[in-house]
């Protein structure tokens, strides 16, 4: 194959623009001697003549504009490539793999997805639903750049092997029936439903999160029924099978029709906290910083309307 040097073709195109060896040599900061020299070790690298006497002056042979014709598209794809890579090192381009947990998806991802496409549409964004467990499998692995989940669920912040970054504070609220005695009571408190049968998943971070706060409220809750999904968890509800509590983020997304009274605790508010995690030293990279800018973005932009 022909072997091809872009510092030597650069010096051909130079030539072909300024006419002469002595104007070449000027523009790009070397001796004529070099010039024709480099000129002539291009010539024997591809086997043509490249160049022809017209008086005391050469001029470029057809051979040398058909390789000029091609270097050309080389040439615009090497401008093409830089500009991308500045991009990619301003985080502008390239790529970054996020693995969420499933309520922060809509609300956390997707918002932050959206700012980015219409800030940085060359950045590209792949997003994983993973739990805690398997995010941070793919983050050690190096199959995912950022991992959302709840702080409980995250590697210490002493792991030197990660960095946390703080996103939000998700309030938890209480679901009632519609028809439930408590539904409408003021200063509702988590308390006053130590008696009921709660709906909460067998095991895993729900089935904590919930023990936890019924908990620190003063009882152990009596868990009537188990399941994982919110749209289990508030069917059951709807059906008077008994209360749950629902994290804000994933009752915002619930859609109306559903005869379930979502009640705000007075006082004794949990809260679960929901952070992103990096790999040690990467969220100093450009890419990965937008994408925590944005998804803070997301997050404050939540907590102003659940403010309000």
């Amino acid at each position: 194959m022909t072997e091809w040097d872009i510092k030597k073709l650069h010096i051909l195109r130079t030539l072909r623009d300024r006419g002469t060896v002595t104007a070449t040599a000027e523009a790009l900061l070397m001796t004529p001697s070099a010039v024709s020299q480099q000129l002539a070790n291009l010539a024997k690298q591809l086997g043509v003549r490249l160049l022809e006497a017209q008086g005391r002056r050469v001029r470029l042979t057809d051979a040398a504009h058909l390789v000029l014709r091609h270097a050309e598209a080389v040439f615009a794809q090497l401008e093409r490539a830089d500009a991308e890579l500045d991009g990619y090192l301003r985080g502008e381009a390239g790529q970054v793999r996020v693995a969420a947990f499933s309520t922060s998806v809509p609300a956390l991802v997707v918002p932050a997805v959206r700012h980015l496409r219409t800030a940085h549409p060359r950045l590209d964004v792949r997003v994983r639903e993973a739990e805690a467990a398997e995010a941070y499998e793919l983050l050690t692995a190096g199959e995912v750049d950022l991992a959302l989940s709840l702080a409980a669920h995250a590697p210490s912040a002493r792991d030197p092997k990660f960095s946390r970054v703080p996103l939000l504070a998700d309030p938890l609220d209480v679901a009632l029936p519609a028809g439930h005695p408590l539904a409408a009571a003021p200063g509702l408190r988590l308390a006053d439903l130590a008696a009921e049968p709660w709906i909460y998943g067998g095991s895993g971070p729900w089935s904590e999160i919930t023990t936890a706060a019924c908990e620190a409220a003063g009882f152990v809750p009596e868990q009537a029924h188990s399941a994982s999904g919110w749209t289990a968890i508030l069917a059951m509800v709807e059906a008077g099978m008994g209360v749950a509590l629902v994290p804000r983020m994933a009752s915002a997304e619930r859609r109306g029709g559903t005869e379930v009274v979502m009640r705000v605790l007075s006082a004794d508010q949990p809260r679960r906290h929901v952070v992103a995690a990096v790999r040690g030293g990467a969220e100093e990279g450009p890419a990965v910083a937008r994408v925590l800018a944005a998804l803070h973005r997301a997050a404050a932009e939540r907590e102003t309307v659940q403010e309000n």
